[in-house]
């Protein structure tokens, strides 16, 4: 079983993890390598689940202990993010995904968001 966006393959074999056990490590794998960056957001349980053919409660134990460990964050309806490692951290990749959800709605490219992103991080740290 394979989910495509997150490239997470569970082992079905006798003798394996627990599926949840091997989702949760992969993802914690991947946020602390960082090939999960900070403000990542995670499938929903119910998505995650049916890319994987797992059951939902599968996914939201896996989902619960990650939470528990500090590597995700639940923002309510916002839905279910990779966190960051210290406080200024967390608040810059919560102000990363709120520009980037904020830029898609805009139509922008990736490269013109990058672009004003870019531009408006020079003028700022040009002025001190």
């Amino acid at each position: 079983m394979t989910s495509t966006n997150l490239k997470i393959t569970l082992d079905g074999s006798a003798g394996a993890a627990a599926p949840y056990e091997q989702l949760r490590a992969q993802i914690a794998d991947r946020a602390r390598s960082g090939k999960l960056p900070a403000g990542f957001k995670l499938p929903t349980v119910r998505g995650l689940a049916e890319d994987l053919g797992l059951a939902a409660n599968t996914v939201a134990k896996a989902y619960r202990a990650l939470e528990a460990d500090g590597v995700i964050e639940t923002r309510g309806r916002n839905g279910t993010f990779v966190a960051a490692a210290e406080g200024a951290s967390r608040e810059a990749a919560s102000a990363a995904q709120a520009y980037a959800e904020r830029a898609h709605r805009l139509g922008l490219t990736q490269a013109e968001a990058v672009a004003a992103a870019t531009e408006a991080l020079r003028a700022r740290y040009a002025a001190r």
